[in-house]
């Protein structure tokens, strides 16, 4: 059976650069894409107005200026929070 391509299905701003996403895989959270915004592409997107200006394509999030991340990798950005979270609740 093949495997179904991993989408971002909803986004919304957070402030600042953190996003709340919502996966196709049922997976959701917060992102903060802080300190990784490299390259011109990207450079933009360093003004929080410019960043909350993005939309949602059939698969990802995308700016004005045609910068995206591959859904693959909000999502372990997402996974990598979540640990984060619990190892600072465990201490």
């Amino acid at each position: 059976m093949p495997k179904m391509m991993l989408k971002v299905i909803d986004a919304a701003p957070q402030g600042g650069h953190r996003l709340f996403l919502m996966f196709s895989d049922g997976v959701s959270g917060i992102v903060d894409l802080t300190g990784r915004l490299d390259g011109p592409v990207f450079e933009p997107l360093s003004s929080n107005d410019y960043f909350a200006k993005f939309e949602l394509t059939d698969h990802t999030l995308q700016w004005p200026n045609g910068a995206d991340f591959a859904p693959e990798y909000l999502r372990d950005l997402v996974g990598e929070a979540a640990i984060e979270r619990e190892n600072l609740a465990a201490h």
